[in-house]
């Protein structure tokens, strides 16, 4: 328990599951599974957590008749709030009707050798204004919200360019003053190679102009690169991550998605970056390399998914092995998936991940992937109040549930802001 405050709420009559928290480091092996249950238990908070317990000993020291506000979760589930730590919010426009390509048998690069994937989007941000930008963001932040979604990252790279990257992390600034979901920015510049360009002169206007007035800009706090064939090399993914990491910015690295035996994977593992993003074809020496240094694997299911691929991140093999595991969404114009309901569902059925295990991924170890895990992703007393409660049961309804949405409230540093289903407050300034 944290010190008494004077004003609290309580939420009881509780089934509660939040992960194991070690502040030393993220969470391993058998511990992704290790996840604290308390039956019949309660939590006391401000707009941070003061308790969590048996709610007997709970009541003791913050009882329901001082409390403010008391919530009743009898017969629900009560979890952290989920952390989205891979998405592409920052973007205009959609690519709907690529799905028939797709169904057609075409490759994520045969669709953008035909004049789709990023390039398509990048023209319609390059050409939308601030405003009309935050508008149709706003709309997407809401719809995570309401399926417990309470911190994301965010990346930009539709831009190609220098002023409309600095654009879209202006939105993301933007986003974050006016919704209660929190964003953590990352430049993600090396995206894709633009049109009139090759990836060695496009590499070289990042280290020489983007990176440089992105530090001047001040509101990226990462740095990522898409680390693939046909897009940057191992060499050129180098160069920019070091660059970033010069001015400043942490690093994060898009690799091995698409082709094998590319050495993605070791590279995040020399350059001692927070997280290593999709891993569909990491190598065994990858595997161990990233494990050795910590790096959190962050496996994006709904990207194969949506891509009708066969292969998925070997997980398994993954916490076996000792690599720190996280899941998210990867929404963007490819994958429009919201919801972190959906990825634990898809982590379960397509990578043999056990409920609990899903529930650590989607939580502790995705903040500890964009540093904030001393400050979110338990319910552990003195972090955020960062709350949701489902109404289901038990971790294990998440999956058994295809697809439902079964976050009844969200309560985001203290204030409640989803209420049975219907966003309330989550806005901080609309004005702004």
């Amino acid at each position: 328990m944290v010190s008494k405050s004077k004003e609290y709420k309580i939420i009881v009559n509780s089934t509660i599951s939040t992960p194991f928290y070690d502040s030393s480091a993220p969470t391993i092996k058998n511990q992704l599974d290790n996840c604290q249950i308390i039956k019949n238990g309660a939590i006391a908070y401000t707009d941070i957590i003061l308790a969590i317990g048996d709610q007997e000993e709970v009541l003791k020291e913050y009882s329901a008749a001082g409390a403010n506000e008391i919530t009743d979760a009898k017969g629900k589930l009560v979890l952290p709030g989920f952390v989205d730590s891979h998405t592409h919010i920052s973007f205009v426009g959609s690519r709907e009707k690529e799905l028939e390509w797709k169904i057609n048998g075409l490759s994520y690069i045969n669709i953008a050798s035909r004049g789709g994937g990023i390039l398509s989007s990048t023209k319609r941000t390059r050409e939308a204004s601030l405003d009309v930008m935050v508008n149709e963001n706003k709309s997407f932040l809401d719809k995570m919200l309401l399926t417990g979604t309470t911190t994301i990252e965010a990346k930009s790279g539709y831009g190609l360019e220098t002023k409309t990257e600095l654009k879209q992390l202006e939105v993301l600034e933007k986003l974050d003053k006016i919704h209660q979901i929190k964003i953590h920015p990352t430049f993600l510049g090396a995206h894709a190679i633009p049109e009139n360009s090759n990836a060695e002169d496009y590499t070289q206007m990042i280290l020489d102009e983007m990176i440089p007035a992105v530090k001047k800009q001040n509101i990226a706090k990462f740095i990522d690169v898409f680390c693939e064939k046909g897009y940057f090399s191992v060499e050129q993914s180098k160069k920019i991550i070091e660059e970033g990491v010069e001015y400043g910015l942490k690093p994060k690295i898009h690799v091995d998605e698409i082709a094998k035996n590319f050495k993605g994977s070791e590279l995040a593992a020399e350059l001692n970056s927070l997280s290593a993003d999709h891993l569909l074809q990491i190598s065994d020496q990858g595997i161990v390399d990233l494990a050795k240094n910590s790096v959190i694997g962050n496996l994006l299911p709904g990207t194969p998914f949506v891509l009708r691929m066969k292969e998925y991140p070997p997980a398994r093999k993954m916490i076996m092995k000792g690599v720190p595991i996280a899941i998210s969404t990867d929404f963007n114009p490819n994958c429009m998936l919201t919801s972190m309901l959906t990825v634990m569902m898809l982590a379960s059925y397509q990578m043999a991940m056990k409920p609990m295990e899903t529930l650590t991924a989607a939580t502790i170890n995705g903040a500890w992937s964009i540093e904030q895990a001393k400050n979110i992703g338990s319910l552990t007393p003195g972090k955020k109040a960062d709350i949701i409660i489902l109404n289901v049961p038990n971790i294990h309804f998440i999956a058994y549930y295809l697809g439902e949405n079964v976050v009844q409230h969200v309560i985001k540093e203290g204030n409640l802001v989803v209420k049975d289903k219907q966003l309330i407050n989550h806005t901080i300034n609309p004005n702004q």
